[in-house]
């Protein structure tokens, strides 16, 4: 679990210091809207191919775990 903790971060200077995956802009509100409008991990993954399955289920552990700090 703590690999993929790590996959989270938070920087002021990125994305107004929202939480984002590995740093790439990609915020964890990215992948949540996303997964809200039925687009399947495998869909994601293509439309961003940088990412990784353990990122979308690292967004998901943090969204989990920190209600109301993802946006």
């Amino acid at each position: 679990m703590d690999s993929l903790r790590s996959r989270i971060t938070l920087d002021p200077e990125l994305c107004g210091g929202r939480p984002c995956i590995r740093g790439l802009r990609i915020r964890v509100t990215d992948i949540l809207e996303r997964l809200a409008a039925h687009e399947t991990p495998a869909e994601i993954l293509a439309a961003f191919p940088y990412l990784e399955a353990e990122d979308l289920a690292a967004a998901l552990d943090y969204a989990a775990r920190h209600p109301g700090l993802t946006t």
